[in-house]
């Protein structure tokens, strides 16, 4: 049995540990037998034929490897057997050791190498033929002879086993040496089966020596006996390899450890020092590159494989094999050359026809052994496994990705943020709250319906993007759906956390530029906080989004949760059967507040304002339910109501020769309705009221989004010869200039100006510049808020022609109306061609 090495954990000079005192026991034994044996020396004719017995049965036909070690299984024992019966002691150990300097020297092993095992050569034989001496002599070749030539053969085999046991514990330490001995039996028994053989081939040469034709073809037939069961074993480990290669690459595909459990089993498969692979970037994966290596527990983020060798096999996209009897580029062995690497395997691994990255081995374990092309085949069917198994991987991580993130724009979705605020609310650190902003984009409704929604996709990508950007590095930023995005983080208290969220909104609104469209981006921003507004991510959610809600009532605002808004919220949802109900069974009443003229105080008309009286929760606020009717899709039932019943009034009116127009409130959603001027149209030919006397009011929002999206059917409705009025006009950021583009005939300047204008300059200025510019360009203008003598006399001094507010009368049912016309209307003003002037009350 010899064996061969390749260094460990120690340098191999350590070897003459064991390699000196190996030399120095032959030299001992030798000494002995020389002493005590007649004619050490002898019989060289018989040596010279048994020397070149033991070179040809020196070649290995059975390998196998420990650690980094190969230990090749060969039938020396057969000629030592003949040689110990035939020869003189001493003439054993000389061509005993010839045979091991030979067979070493041929495979151009290292010094400490080769000495190793001469030194372990001559140690053995020398031991075996000085017991050979100690025991009686040989006589025939019977069942004493047998034992006597068995117990010297197995000299050898024992200081063969100790000496690389030795080496390996001295190399590599204990783990290795207990290996070494592990691996023993099937060398002891080839090694008793081949002194047995060695038995035979002696009686039949004792008998005759024309047996030793039968026994040359004997030799072949054993060696070919050999060699096929080599390959069977190989063939056998490779299989039971492979089994193993697969069950851990299934099994570590669902837990990210693929790389460990490929490579390490890839390196044992191949018998290699080195297994790498290799992964380009691609994505948002970066690049992979990762080495098992032989003796090391875990993997190396470096190669041995020149990169050179690596792009050929990735352009080629196939294997491309470097080493003895194999390529034999000049260019790729330099290169290895510099690596110090004797041989290597690179092959691509596939998805479909694209290369998606190489497995690659290098350096088979052994100086005597090298890849061979019957390796590419085996080494092909793991890189096929492995990039099934690696294209897996990455689909199960992209689905995992998926499932947290948004695919429009990359960020965590409501899902992540959920998992994140579950963690977060979990630690509680003292002076510390869980800050979760919602940010509501403005507008992006009307930019889908007028752009299309790849413009709305940029929006919300560019939103994303500046949002990122601006937010501190501690937060967690995601989309939470639709035009919202969710920033959560701690903070030091709900103050500072509505601060981060003005700071953050103003960081992002800005102008965006698409082609030749410039838009204006702002969002409504809601706040909540862990501990105060929820001790879990679902309520937490839920409040920011009431707290969102509410912030979108005032453009452009921040609105800390507080308790009231989620009553509201509740009360809202409670009310959306009772409304179906009330508007179902006429439950709902239209109050009418007039319209005067400020110089002369007379009637020109009345606006529609629809009243609810809950009979559970009293007046219901015309902004809950009429949220509640958008919601729930009524709002065009509600709508209709109104407008039927001021249409009604204003034939009623009008067949009493008192002609008033009506104004009926449109919500902005109403005006995306493109069969709701048909509607209009024939709820007038139905009442047989003429068009002019009926005023629609949309706010100012509604009209000016942004967007040209309510032209059309603003367009409609004026063809149709109905009057249109921007409500609460200056509460928006639009201007004067922007109504110039629109079909509209009337303003109504928003309360909120008109009542500060006997105390604040600003107002005042503010409602003389809206009054004067909007008769410059022909629209008649209409004051909201009227409550004091002061104010109307302000109004009548700028010019302002009608007014509306509690001054004149606040919203009335008909019947309290019908007795307000006949308390303030004075009854000499009322004829067919003038409309009714109101009395003056002191």
């Amino acid at each position: 049995m010899a064996g061969q090495g390749r260094a460990g954990s120690r340098t191999t000079e350590h070897a003459w540990l064991i390699t000196g005192p190996m030399a120095l026991f032959a030299v001992v034994c030798s000494t002995i037998v020389a002493l005590v044996v007649r004619e050490p020396f002898g019989d060289w004719p018989m040596a010279a034929l048994l020397l070149a017995a033991m070179v040809a049965a020196g070649l290995p036909v059975l390998n196998f490897t420990v650690r980094r070690h190969s230990v090749g299984v060969t039938l020396t024992e057969i000629p030592l057997v003949l040689a110990f019966y035939l020869l003189r002691p001493l003439t054993v150990v000389v061509i005993y050791t010839l045979a091991a300097i030979i067979t070493h020297h041929r495979h151009r092993l290292g010094a400490t190498k080769f000495w190793f095992n001469v030194a372990r050569a001559a140690a053995g034989s020398s031991l075996a033929v000085l017991v050979l001496q100690a025991l009686p002599p040989v006589q025939g070749v019977g069942p004493g002879t047998w034992l006597i030539l068995f117990a010297a053969a197995s000299m050898v085999n024992l200081v063969s086993i100790v000496s690389v046991a030795g080496v390996h514990t001295l190399l590599q330490g204990w783990q290795a040496g207990r290996e070494a001995i592990r691996k023993t039996p099937l060398a002891l028994l080839t090694a008793a089966i081949n002194i047995a053989s060695g038995m035979v081939v002696l009686i039949l040469i004792a008998e005759t020596w024309w047996s030793v034709v039968l026994l040359a073809a004997l030799v072949v037939a054993l060696a070919l006996v050999y060699r096929a069961y080599a390959q069977f074993f190989r063939q056998h480990r490779t299989l039971a390899d492979m089994y193993e290669l697969s069950r851990a690459i299934a099994e570590s595909g669902q837990d990210g450890t693929l790389a460990d459990a490929l490579l390490g089993r890839v390196r044992t498969l191949m018998q290699a020092e080195y297994a790498t692979l290799w992964l380009p970037a691609q994505g948002r994966h970066p690049e992979v590159l990762l080495t098992a290596r032989n003796g090391d527990s875990g993997l190396l983020d470096l190669a041995k494989t020149p990169a050179s060798v690596r792009q050929r096999a990735r352009a080629q996209g196939r294997a491309v094999t470097v080493g003895r009897g194999m390529t034999s580029d000049p260019d790729l062995r330099a290169d290895l050359s510099v690596q110090r690497i004797k041989d290597v395997i690179v092959l691509p691994l596939r998805s479909g026809q694209a290369v998606i990255g190489t497995l690659e081995v290098a350096n088979r374990l052994g100086d005597s052994n090298y890849f061979v092309r019957n390796d590419v085949p085996v080494f092909e069917t793991v890189a096929a496994h492995a990039a099934v198994a690696l294209e897996n991987s990455r689909l199960v991580d992209r689905l995992r990705h998926d499932a947290y993130h948004d695919t429009l724009t990359k960020l965590p979705n409501r899902r992540r943020i959920t998992s994140a605020l579950d963690e977060s609310v979990k630690i509680r650190a003292p002076g510390e709250v869980v800050a979760l902003l919602l940010f509501d984009v403005d507008g992006l409704r009307q930019v889908n319906e007028s752009l299309g929604h790849a413009a709305g996709d940029k929006v919300l990508v560019e939103v994303a993007d500046r949002l990122r950007a601006s937010a501190p590095s501690s937060a967690l930023v995601g989309r939470a759906g639709g035009d919202e995005f969710l920033v959560t983080m701690r903070l030091e208290s709900a103050e500072a956390a509505v601060d981060l969220a003005a700071q953050l909104r103003e960081q992002i609104r800005d102008e965006m530029v698409f082609d030749a469209l410039t838009l204006d981006v702002d969002t409504a921003v809601g706040v909540a906080v862990h501990p105060d507004h929820g001790s879990d991510a679902a309520t937490l959610l839920q409040r920011v989004d009431l707290a969102a809600m509410a912030a979108k009532s005032v453009p452009g605002s921040v609105q800390l949760f507080n308790p009231g808004l989620e009553s509201r919220s509740l009360r809202r949802l409670g009310l959306a059967g009772d409304l179906r109900r009330a508007l179902d069974e006429g439950k709902l009443e239209i109050y009418f507040q007039p319209k005067v003229t400020l110089r002369d105080r007379r009637l020109v008309g009345v606006e529609c304002l629809a009243r609810w009286e809950h009979p559970t929760h009293g007046t219901v606020a015309p902004e809950d339910f009429v949220a509640v009717a958008e919601h729930t899709g009524q709002l065009s039932r509600l709508t209709e109501i109104v407008l039927r019943e001021g249409l009604r009034r204003s034939r009623d009116w009008a067949q009493a020769e008192q002609p008033l127009s009506v104004a009926v409130n449109l919500s902005p959603r109403t005006l995306t309705d493109q069969h709701f001027p048909d509607r209009v149209q024939d709820l007038l030919t139905e009442y047989g009221v003429p068009p002019q006397r009926l005023t629609l009011e949309i706010t100012e929002a509604g009209v000016l989004d942004g967007t040209d999206r309510p032209v059309p059917t603003l367009r409609r409705l004026r063809d149709l010869g109905v009057r249109l009025s921007v409500d609460d006009f200056g509460t928006g950021d639009s201007s004067l200039a922007h109504l110039r583009r629109l079909p509209v005939h009337e303003v109504k300047v928003d309360r909120s100006f008109v009542q500060g204008m006997a105390t604040d300059p600003g107002d005042l200025a503010i409602v003389n510049a809206v009054v004067t510019l909007s008769q410059q360009f022909g629209l008649a203008v209409v004051a909201e808020g009227v409550e004091s003598e002061l104010t109307l006399e302000l109004l009548q001094d700028i010019g302002c022609e009608i007014g509306q507010g509690f001054l004149f009368s606040r919203p009335l049912p008909y019947e309290r109306l019908e007795a307000w016309f006949g308390a303030q209307v004075d009854p000499e003003t009322i004829s067919g061609a003038e409309l009714p002037r109101l009395r003056v009350v002191p």
